[in-house]
Order: C-alpha cells, then structure tokens, then sequence
C-alpha cells in the first residue's frame, strides 16, 4: 500500500515500497527513501484504498436495451403546453369524426330515395305498363330472348338495390367494425326448400308432358317462353342469396323478399301468354298452383322480417337491462 505523509518538518519525505521497473532491470529497497522540497502550502493526503480480497465487489449496472437510452422524457417538459396539445388534438379528432359521418349521412339520405326508385323502373314498370304485343310476337325464339331481357332489367335494378341496401347498413365512421350478420341455418334450410320445388314442379311438368301423362302435350318452345324466364331468375335468386350468406351481409333478409315479389308478377304475365299460346288448361293450373305457392313463401318472408326486427328489439333491450345493472352494481 502506497502512502504519501507530510510530516511537521519543513520537508516533505515520501516512503515507496519496492519498486522493480521492468524496462531497466533496477531494484530498490523498500526503505528507499526520497526527499523532495515542499511544493504545496495546503496539507494535501492521497490515499489510495485498494479493496482486500474479503470485500464484496462492485456490482455494475448497465441498460439492457439501448434503444430507449436518452428517452426519459422526451416529450415537452412544459405541463400546460402538453395538455393544450392533447386537448387540440382529441378537439381535431371530434371534428373529423363529426365530418365523416355528415358526410355519410348526406351520402346516403339519396340511396332511401334512389334504391326503390331503381327497383320500381326496372321492375314493375315495364311489367305492368308494357303491352304484352310489344314483348311477345308469337312462339318463337324472339319472343323468349325480349322475355328473359327484361328479366334481365329487373335483375340488373335488384342487383343496384341490394347493393344500395347494403351501403345503408354499414357503420357511420370508417373506425367502426362493418355489421356483419349471419342467417339462422333454419331460414337458410326453409330457402333452400322453397327454391328447389319452385324448380320441381315445372321439371315435373315438362317430364310429364314428354311421356304422355299430360293430354294435350305442350311444345318445348311454348314450355321455354313460359318458364323459361322463370327459371332463369329462380336460379339468379338462388345464387345471390347464397352470395349475401357468405359475405354475412345484412341485405340476407330483404334479397328474398325482392325476387319473389317479382315472381309472382313474372307468373301473373304467364298466365297472360299463356292465353295467347293457346296452352293447355292444365298448364294454367300449374301456373295458378305456382303463383299460390311463391305468395305463401313471400308471406312466410315478410313474417320472418317481422320476427328479426323483434327478435333485434329484445337482444338490445337485454344489453341495455345488463349495463344498467352493471352500473348499478358498480355504483
């Protein structure tokens, strides 16, 4: 251990222990003693404290994670300033909300108007404004195509309705989740089944027919101007519920509803072609069969509306008898 003492004489004297340089190969005694003149006037002690081999050592500290070095309290250290920003900034985020759901608003306040507007020109205007003359021009291939065209009119006018329907349904701000809605598995069984016997009984029908069952038999060409066109949108209605299914779209429960009205339109100028076929009477009873069968289906539809809007009702009534209950409980 190295030392430095002044002691009271004028002189100051320095006790080194043995010093062995290894660069000139000189040794010194322990008591080597080296005298120098006195060079400060302050009494001065350095003590050098060399931890024993019993003494614990120094633990050391260091960041583990040198990407948040520096970073205590980077914000603003002004209080008042930090919460003037905040409060600008939660005023701004208010004001954009507020402007995106005007701006959905005004956006949709035409679609109430424009969705049954579009499905009434293209529907039922030309079905029941329009002489059947200008349609039908007698059993032939030019009068099924200027059919199944203007079923194809419809088709395009409930296409823009559902989606306009669709638009109507979802939520305000862009923030929110969509409204997602699946259908029961017992509405979608009771679809299914309505639309494969609105398919059976013409197939039926036409089988019939072909083998002699049904007196007097009924052409092909007068049997495809007749349910042809039926058929054609059956299908259609068939695979845009089966689309609204499975992109959980609210619009599941009015697409029926949509079609079907419009069947039984379809069927009703049938009845009117089939008086200008000279079709058998039989063939009228089954378009008069079919015509009670889609107004029964459209019946059990509307009741079906009838029964989601209550049964929505009662589920928004239970969460707000929940979170009344939980605020009370809380309270």
């Amino acid at each position: 251990m190295a030392s430095v003492v002044r002691p009271p004489s004028t002189m100051a004297s320095m006790v080194l222990s043995k010093i062995h340089s290894t660069n000139h190969k000189i040794w010194k005694p322990a008591n080597y003693k080296s005298i120098f003149p006195q060079l400060a006037t302050k009494h001065r002690a350095i003590c050098c404290a060399n931890a024993t081999p019993w003494d614990p050592h120094a633990v050391k500290y260091a960041l583990k994670d040198d990407a948040n070095k520096g970073e205590f309290l980077t914000g603003s250290t002004a209080l008042f300033e930090t919460l003037t920003s905040n409060q600008t900034k939660s005023a701004e985020s208010l004001t954009t909300d507020a402007k995106q759901v005007s701006k959905v608003g005004y956006i949709r306040w035409p679609m109430w108007l424009m969705g049954p507007l579009v499905l009434l020109a293209t529907g039922m205007v030309p079905t029941l404004w329009l002489p059947i003359s200008s349609i039908f021009l007698g059993p032939n291939i030019a009068s099924l195509l200027s059919l199944t065209g203007l079923d194809c009119i419809f088709n395009l006018g409930a296409s823009l309705f559902l989606l306009m329907a669709d638009a109507c349904s979802r939520p305000n701000t862009v923030r929110q989740d969509p409204c997602l809605s699946h259908p029961p598995l017992g509405y979608r069984f009771w679809n299914m089944v309505a639309t494969v016997s609105g398919f059976t009984f013409p197939l039926i029908m036409l089988c019939g027919s072909q083998k002699g069952l049904f007196q007097p038999q009924l052409p092909p060409i007068s049997f495809a101007i007749l349910f042809g066109p039926y058929l054609l949108l059956l299908a259609v209605q068939m695979l845009t519920e089966m689309l609204t299914w499975h992109w959980e779209s609210p619009v599941w429960l009015v697409t029926p509803v949509v079609y079907e009205t419009y069947r039984v339109l379809q069927l009703m100028r049938g009845l009117k072609l089939g008086a200008e076929l000279d079709a058998p009477v039989w063939t009228v009873h089954v378009i008069r069969g079919l015509v009670c069968w889609w107004v029964l289906v459209l019946g059990v539809q509307v009741m079906r509306v009838a029964w989601y809007v209550g049964f929505t009702a009662q589920l928004h009534q239970n969460g707000s008898l929940n979170a009344s209950e939980v605020e009370i409980s809380s309270g």
